[in-house]
Order: structure tokens, then C-alpha cells, then sequence
């Protein structure tokens, strides 16, 4: 009705306003300190007052909204944008009062949070969340660190029977595909490919390491194979150093080989022998393809989401282009460090700082090092959806979406942040290389129709529709059930997120991460069309549709509703 047409805006969202506006509501201001004012009777304005204002309204347009706002500044406000939850107490709203924010979504909003439920996933889904959720782990939980280091460890022993085989010539059985002209390395290749990079690629100088080390590698992925297939039922899987081995002497020569060059003595029966274990272990493993060969991990501030935070040991933090060149660490700011070596990752982390620190407070997460790439270059995707209901639980997917490149091409090499981190605010501070390839946006953005078009040209034009769509979807609900008992969930309440996704070379979805409150400040032409489209297909969802289903809801399609 005319009389709950009242609304406040909180935060940089001129588009609301203005497409509230022009839907005939009137806004009610937020106070100077940001949350909205206790209601009081209001003083009646002096008559000179009035006429100035009046006389005003043909040289300010916003006058007349400054005067309405003031004469509703005492009026329930029915539709309430804000740019965080905290902004309004919405213990204290009226039940129909509509509000942008639910309550306790750090349950998968924050990288932490986001780690530790979906491992409660196979709870309440089908899902297995290592099919679309990098692994990861909190660090300041003690168990969590000892699984961290477990699993550092059986990827490097991985990897290494991965360099044994592509050294020899020979890719796995059933993944090498034929080279591309057209594609860089890494490029989406839907069937799976597993192409060699510039440290893996040769042996490189100096004397061979002992034959052993391929032995002992062999040993330790039996031995976790035997432990997936639960051959070990009566006991517990057996700890490291039960194995025999001397990993500190194991990881050292593993960096030699992967990270130096190193050549590795190898025999044929060896290779045949690595081969059908990688191939034996892909049957567990849905991270085996994607995990790659350096063994490389991003260690992140757990409770923050889009990157904010600060790491432990400062090195290369001040924001600045990291020195290129083969390095085990690089900090990205603000606070996301790229490590290849475990010593690094729990130094970093500080797991022996004071007890006082928060537990929780660093997660790490296997780095996916072979993403699908666009001439040679990283991105990722920002997709959005929004939840206007968590019981039932009602998630709209929006259709459309928009692509963020790296501005330098992607090297395993080189792990400065201009090669592997795509948020805008990383990416500005570098200048785009001279030898770029001449149709990589200048200004970093995509759409998700100019990708279509893209793996349209390079024959995967089912890949959008029928791998990259569906797995985003699947991910963003599984993402959501896991968390849906701890949100506070309120009837006339709705949220609008952004998703960031990595894709795989096989084109299968990777998320990263969850944010609330994203951004809709345009960063590009393409981003000043979406945010705004979004932005107006949202109030269509929850206003419009929310009074008459039969309403358009614009881009957004409704995947699920209990």
C-alpha cells in the first residue's frame, strides 16, 4: 500500500534509491551515525524554512527528496538496504518490515566458516564437497593442523609420481589429450588434460636423486589407497611415521625435483608402476586432476571474507608487485599468502604464537594449479544469487555474470599476485604487460556471454550449459544447506550474494568463497550494466514477486525451494 512506501538506504547503493524513487517510495534517512535513529515526535519546521526549501526544489532535484525524507523521518521504514547486518537491529523491526540481511551467515560467508560445514555436507546432501570445494583446513584446530600436514605430505608424494611420469614423455593413460595451436596451456579441454609446465616439463641439471625416492613415493600411495579402500578397517590408518619415512628428508628432496629441477632417477617398471597408481587413486580422489603437481596451497584469514586480514611474517606485504621468479612464498595482500612448503604454511600461521591468538583465525586451501585459461591468462567468475527464505530454504540463481582476468599470464614459476589473484582491487595496482594478448579485455571483465562465445570458438560451446552452470548451482545449494540450521533466519528478510568461482580445465566448477554484501560499485562498462541489472531484478524478486507470484523476477531463476 501508498502509506508503507518508506524506505532507507545504508551504504553506496545509488541504484536502489533511484529505482525505489521511480517506484514511488519515499526515503526515510539514515542517522549520522549510521543506524537508524530511535523514533521521536518530530519538530514542526519554520515557516521561512519552508519557503527556502521551497524555492529550492527547481534548482537541486534532491531537495524535494530532502524534504520528504524529513517529513517521514518519524515513519516506519518497510524496505530497509544496508551494507551490513549489524547496521539494524532487526530484533527490534516490525514483522513486516523487509530487511537485506539475515543474522549469522559467517557460517558460510567467511572462509572459516564456509571450511568447517561443508564437512557436515553428507549430512544433509548427497554431495561430496571435495567435487566443488577446494580442501581446506582450519589451522589453530590441533587436529585440523595434523590432517593439514598429513595431507601436504601424500600430495607431495603424489606429485611426485605425477613429475615421474610427464618427465618420461608420457602423459596418464586416458588424460593426454593433443595438442591445441589455439589454446595456452591449461586451456578448457572438457575430456581433461594434463599439460606439462615450464619447472615440470625437463629434467633438469646436475646428479640424479636416488632411485629410492620414486620407490618410497610408490609406498606411501599404496599405503593411502589401502586406506581409502578401508583395507585397513581394524585399525587406524597408519600415522606418517608408522610409514617409515623420513618425511623431512622426503619434502626436501621433493622441492629439489618440483621446485629446482631436480632430475629423478627412474625405471621403466617405475613409471608403468606410478601410472597405474595415479590412475587407481583418481577413483578417490576428485581433487587429483586439479591439485597438480607443486604441491600449492593459499593460506588465508579465516574469519574475514574477500580477502581481508593480515598474515604472519610481514615478508612482501606492503602491497607492492612481488620480485618475480621461482619462489616458495609469495604474500598477497591484503593477507593471502600463495605457499609451496609446509615449513612456510605453519610458520606463517603462527601455530606456535601465543595461546591468546583466536583458534580459527588462518585456514588453508590446496591452490587450484590447473585452472582453465583464457589465452594463457587466470580469472574467475562472480556469480550471483539471493536466498529469500532459509525455512524453507528458497535460493534464486541470476543468469547472468561477469568474469575477472589477471593482468600478467598464469605461471606456476611465478606466484606473484598480478598472476594468480583476479579481485579487482588486487589487480589494479599492475600494469597490464606490453605482450598481452591482444583479446584480453584492457579493463580485466567479461561477461559470462563474451566466455560462451569464447569456448564457442574453441569447440566447447555445451561446456556453459551443461558444466559450469549446473556445478555452480549445485555448489551454491549444497553451500547453503550446510549452514542453514545456524542462520538466523527471519520471514520478511532476504540476502543478495556473490559467489566466486575458479574453473577447472575440465570446465568443473571450483568455489572459493561466499560474500555478503557484494560489491555494486562498477569497476567496467561490463560491471556498470550487471550491478545495475541485478540491483533491479532483486527488488522485482522481493517486492514484486514477493506480493504476486505471477511477476517478472528478471535474470533470476528460482533452482530451490524445499
Amino acid at each position: 500500500t501508498q502509506e508503507k512506501k518508506i524506505f532507507m538506504v545504508q551504504g553506496p547503493y545509488p541504484v536502489i534509491r533511484s529505482l525505489l524513487r521511480a517506484r514511488g517510495w519515499v526515503e526515510r534517512k539514515f542517522g549520522s551515525t549510521g543506524k537508524a535513529e530511535p523514533l521521536r515526535s518530530p519538530s514542526p519546521p519554520k515557516e521561512e524554512q519552508e519557503e527556502e526549501e521551497e524555492e529550492q526544489w527547481d534548482k537541486d532535484p534532491e531537495a524535494i527528496h530532502n524534504l520528504m525524507s524529513r517529513l517521514v523521518r518519524n515513519q516506519v521504514p518497510y524496505f530497509i538496504w544496508t551494507n551490513r547486518c549489524s547496521a539494524v537491529d532487526c530484533r527490534l523491526l516490525q514483522q513486516d518490515q523487509v530487511v537485506n540481511h539475515y543474522a549469522r551467515v559467517g557460517a558460510f560467508t567467511t572462509k572459516e566458516g564456509l571450511c568447517q560445514n561443508l564437512r557436515n555436507l553428507p549430512w544433509f546432501d548427497q554431495a561430496d564437497p571435495d567435487t566443488f570445494f577446494p580442501r581446506c583446513y582450519r589451522l589453530r584446530a590441533v587436529d585440523e593442523r595434523q590432517a593439514f600436514i598429513e595431507d601436504f605430505r601424500l600430495t607431495a608424494a603424489r606429485s611426485l609420481l605425477k613429475v615421474a611420469v610427464e618427465r618420461t614423455g608420457d602423459g596418464l593413460v586416458g588424460t593426454e589429450q593433443p595438442p591445441d595451436s589455439d589454446k595456452g596451456p591449461g586451456e578448457c579441454q572438457v575430456h581433461g588434460s594434463h599439460v606439462p609446465h615450464p619447472t615440470s616439463s625437463t629434467a633438469g641439471p646436475g646428479p640424479a636423486l636416488c632411485p629410492h625416492l620414486v620407490e618410497e613415493a610408490l609406498r606411501v600411495c599404496r599405503q593411502h589407497l589401502g586406506s581409502l579402500g578401508h583395507q585397513d578397517i581394524d585399525g587406524d590408518p597408519p600415522a606418517p611415521q608408522v610409514m617409515g619415512t623420513d618425511w623431512d628428508r622426503f619434502l626436501q628432496d621433493y622441492y629439489r625435483v618440483v621446485h629446482e629441477g631436480a632430475r629423478l632417477a627412474l625405471s621403466g617398471p617405475q613409471r608403468e608402476q606410478c601410472q597405474a597408481l595415479l590412475r587407481r587413486l583418481a577413483g578417490w580422489l576428485p581433487q587429483l586432476d586439479m591439485e597438480g603437481d607443486h604441491n600449492v596451497w593459499i593460506l588465508k584469514p579465516g574469519a574475514k571474507s574477500r580477502g581481508r586480514g593480515k598474515a604472519g611474517g610481514n615478508q612482501g606485504g606492503n602491497g607492492g608487485p612481488a620480485t618475480e621468479g621461482v619462489s616458495p612464498i609469495t604474500i598477497f595482500p591484503p593477507g593471502i599468502v600463495c605457499v609451496a612448503q609446509l615449513e612456510e604454511v605453519l610458520r606463517l600461521a603462527g601455530v606456535c604464537a601465543a595461546p591468546s591468538a583466536r583458534v580459527g583465525e588462518w585456514v588453508v586451501q590446496k591452490y587450484v594449479e590447473r585452472p582453465l585459461l583464457i589465452f594463457g591468462t587466470k580469472f574467475d567468475i562472480r556469480q550471483w544469487f539471493l536466498v529469500t527464505d532459509w525455512n524453507p530454504l528458497t535460493v534464486w540463481f541470476y543468469q547472468e555474470s561477469y568474469l575477472r582476468f589477471c593482468s600478467q599470464p598464469f605461471s606456476l614459476c611465478h606466484l606473484s599476485p598480478a598472476r594468480h589473484l583476479c579481485n579487482v582491487s588486487i589487480q589494479k595496482r599492475y600494469r597490464l604487460l606490453r605482450g598481452r594478448h591482444p583479446r584480453l579485455p584492457p579493463d580485466q571483465t567479461w561477461s559470462c556471454r563474451q566466455l560462451q562465445a569464447y569456448l564457442a570458438q574453441v569447440g566447447q560451446a555445451g561446456a556453459w550449459q551443461q558444466v559450469m552452470v549446473p556445478g555452480m548451482k549445485a555448489a551454491v545449494v549444497s553451500a547453503l544447506r550446510s549452514a542453514q540450521d545456524l542462520v538466523e533466519h527471519r520471514k520478511s528478510s532476504f540476502e543478495l550474494y556473490g559467489a566466486d568461482f575458479i574453473f577447472g580445465e575440465d570446465c568443473q566448477p571450483w568455489l572459493l568463497e561466499i560474500n555478503a554484501s557484494p560489491t555494486m560499485a562498477p569497476s567496467s562498462a561490463v560491471t556498470r550494466r550487471l550491478c545495475a541489472s541485478v540491483q533491479e531484478d532483486t527488488l522485482r524478486v522481493v517486492i514484486d514477486h514477493r506480493d504476486n507470484s505471477a511477476c517478472p523476477t528478471g535474470a533470476f531463476e528460482l533452482i530451490y525451494k524445499e
